[in-house]
């Protein structure tokens, strides 16, 4: 008794699906190692002024533990920290007579000096109105001018690399020049970030910024 031949059109209706759905997941995921890549921009430094660390966003202990390894290595003399936001509701806290309990710099002080920075070496600026990269580089780099230093290596998490190289070297070209290191401990991982809710939440970001800046740039002309 022969067996009976499924038609090919019949099979070709069930194999395609699974065809489609394999080249979809295999190109997804090289599409989103891309996008992931895409947003680094991880450099080796050349001795500097000084380590700068930038405090806006999150993960900001990766970001100290690798201004303290930098320093260790002999390729800045100062690690600038910069941080003391204030809303206009904690003014008017502080109005009222709120005190806060230590001076905002006092934990990044703490961490540096565990890790081997002496307290004379760390520099810190206030930055009261910085509430994203721009604002908070237009601060830093104004007291970096000031003290005429010419060259800093700038860390930050790694997602956030390369658009604060192009903040920083945008505003600051031919004034200073930067070298942008990737805080080494910081979660982010480009190759796998579509897996984890919160390494999404980054790379949006990200991206959401990068096409913030590129409106701002159309609708300026």
């Amino acid at each position: 008794m022969s067996q009976k031949k499924i038609p090919f059109y019949r099979s070709l209706r069930v194999l395609t699906p699974l065809a489609l759905m394999v080249f979809v997941i295999v190109i997804s995921g090289a599409l989103f190692r891309i996008m992931g890549d895409m947003i680094v921009a991880d450099e080796k430094a050349s001795p500097a002024d000084a380590v700068v660390v930038l405090s806006t966003g999150i993960e900001y202990y990766p970001r100290l533990i690798q201004a303290a390894d930098l320093y260790r290595q002999g390729l800045a003399e100062n690690i600038v920290i910069n941080g003391d936001r204030k809303t206009d509701t904690l003014r008017d806290l502080e109005r009222k007579g709120f005190k806060p309990c230590c001076p905002w710099y006092a934990d990044s002080v703490s961490i540096l000096a565990l890790l081997g920075v002496p307290e004379d070496k760390i520099i810190r600026i206030s930055n009261e109105d910085a509430y994203d990269t721009v604002s908070e580089a237009d601060a830093v780099g104004r007291e970096l001018i000031k003290r005429k230093w010419t060259a800093v290596i700038i860390t930050t998490s790694k997602y956030h690399t390369r658009r604060a190289k192009f903040i920083w070297q945008k505003m600051y070209k031919n004034r200073i020049t930067i070298f942008m290191v990737s805080a080494k401990t910081d979660p982010y991982d480009p190759d796998n970030w579509w897996k984890d809710g919160r390494q999404i939440r980054w790379v949006l970001a990200e991206y959401g910024a990068w096409l913030y800046y590129w409106w701002k740039e159309i609708t300026e002309l």
